[in-house]
């Protein structure tokens, strides 16, 4: 395999003063009054937000963190003139099939670690399928990416970043899987450079497809679905409508507050994952912090948030004319135990030459994490039928 990217090693690498600065600030945090009402019901609800602050501050082993993600190769490369970071694991025997893993937001790159071992070393883990060349790629102004200073920073033109990662790996052609805007940066690489991308795999669908004129009318189950993602949005795209609109009147308070911060992120994954509404009886305490941390110590929770500012108003919406030529599957684990709507398999196909499609027994929006055995399983079993 020939490499024409110039690459160097990366470690995770804290500096203490920032730790302690944290710390101080967790310390210090000003608390509001307990709502009225139901926990959780207008927010993060505050004693489980003082609960977790306490142990961020006194109980969080961020070095032992440190440890489990450098046991993985890192790596940052320039692309496209932009510095990215990347994860690249290649697989234990073999010659693995290049994939390429992109999370979403409000997640980082640790959220698809634990599908490493799992796909790159199958065997061992009783999986019946191929291995693979893992790359995991952060998202520009996420983590240790880079994000440029402009706006139209998109799912779609970080699709060709991450084709150009690709090819300067070395790799002809290779699979891409994605959730959440992951997933719209995979879609954007099977639509618009099909070429190279062997198969697409989704853990969810992002992207609606042109339901406009001279399109096929709706189904009732396509009624229905969309019905139910509408009383979804009536009371948990806030955030969104913020994030859209104006990020950065929202960052002063995100960059400065460590329980802001917190509280923003982690309503997220207790709402948007198969967690009964307990997060803590699917994600450690350890790891929800690992991703709060790494958003703080980075200081990408600014620009960050700039995806849904720029994805909504400078990323043209589908058209009648778009479609993915490449085989995809969807391995849908949003709809069911989360009630943002399951999708009928005829909506995927508007847009995607759907060829594997499986609804999941459970998990949520982040099922690397929460179900990565499952999640591997369907990526294996796809690849292997290609």
């Amino acid at each position: 395999m020939r490499r024409s990217l110039p690459i160097e090693p990366f470690t995770i690498m804290v500096e203490e003063e920032i730790l302690d600065d944290l710390r101080e600030r967790i310390r210090a945090t000003r608390w509001p009054d307990q709502v009225p009402g139901v926990a959780w019901e207008q927010g993060t609800d505050l004693e489980y937000l003082k609960r977790v602050l306490a142990y961020w501050a006194d109980g969080f082993d961020w070095r032992a963190r440190e440890r489990e993600m450098n046991a993985f190769d890192h790596f940052r490369a320039e692309v496209g003139g932009v510095r990215i970071h990347f994860v690249h694991q290649r697989a234990r025997r073999g010659r693995g099939i290049p994939l390429i893993l992109t999370n979403g937001w409000p997640s980082t790159f640790a959220e698809l670690l634990p599908v490493v071992p799992l796909l790159t070393d199958p065997e061992a883990h009783g999986i019946d399928g191929p291995a693979f060349d893992v790359v995991i790629p952060s998202l520009p102004g996420y983590g240790f990416s880079e994000r440029p200073a402009r706006t139209g920073v998109t799912t779609r033109s970080t699709a060709g970043l991450w084709h150009g990662l690709m090819h300067g790996l070395g790799y002809e052609r290779y699979g891409a899987h994605g959730g959440d805007f992951g997933g719209d940066v995979a879609t954007f690489m099977a639509m618009d450079d099909p070429e190279p991308v062997i198969g697409l795999h989704l853990s969810d669908l992002e992207i609606p497809p042109y339901t406009g004129p001279g399109s096929r009318a709706l189904s009732d189950a396509e009624r229905e679905y969309l019905e139910q993602q509408r009383r979804w949005d009536d009371v948990e795209r806030g955030y969104s409508s913020i994030q859209s609109t104006k990020p950065q009147t929202l960052a002063y308070a995100l960059n400065d507050s460590p329980a802001g911060l917190a509280a923003w992120i982690l309503e997220k994954w207790r709402s948007w994952a198969d967690t009964r509404g307990d997060p803590e009886t699917r994600f450690s305490r350890d790891f929800l912090l690992t991703t709060v941390t790494l958003y703080w110590v980075t200081q990408t929770i600014a620009p960050s948030i700039r995806d849904y500012y720029d994805n909504r108003w400078l990323r043209p919406p589908i058209g009648p004319y778009d479609f993915v030529p490449v085989p995809t599957a969807v391995a849908l684990f949003t709809g069911h135990f989360v009630p943002e709507g399951a999708p009928p398999r005829e909506w995927a196909e508007r847009l995607y030459d759907v060829r594997r499609w499986t609804p999941m027994p459970r998990g949520g929006h982040f099922p690397a994490v929460e179900e990565p055995g499952l999640l591997a399983r369907d990526i294996a079993a796809f690849f292997a039928e290609l």
